[in-house]
């Protein structure tokens, strides 16, 4: 396999290497593509779990277990995410 790399990427590589972060430029084109498939995997996972959420609240609302959505509601999940989130 052949890589191209831009002149300023190459570098970098380099420089990584010349470190001793890692003993070769394969070494961290393959740091870097298991991070890559790590991301994919993770934003896969996302998005499944975000189908089978909105499938519960189609359900939820074939069944009629619904809430009128106002300011007041909106105001509600704003701040428990707030809170969820808060450090």
């Amino acid at each position: 396999m052949n890589i191209s790399l831009t002149p300023e990427m190459d570098e970098w590589v380099a420089q990584k290497v010349k470190s001793g972060m890692y003993k070769s430029s394969s070494e961290l084109i393959r740091e870097g593509l298991r991070l890559l498939q790590a991301r994919e995997e993770q934003r896969a996972k996302m998005v499944g779990d975000l189908r089978s959420e909105l499938l519960v609240g189609i359900k939820q609302l074939d069944a009629g277990k619904s809430k009128k959505f106002d300011k007041r509601t909106l105001n509600k999940i704003k701040n428990d995410a707030r809170k969820m989130f808060a450090v």
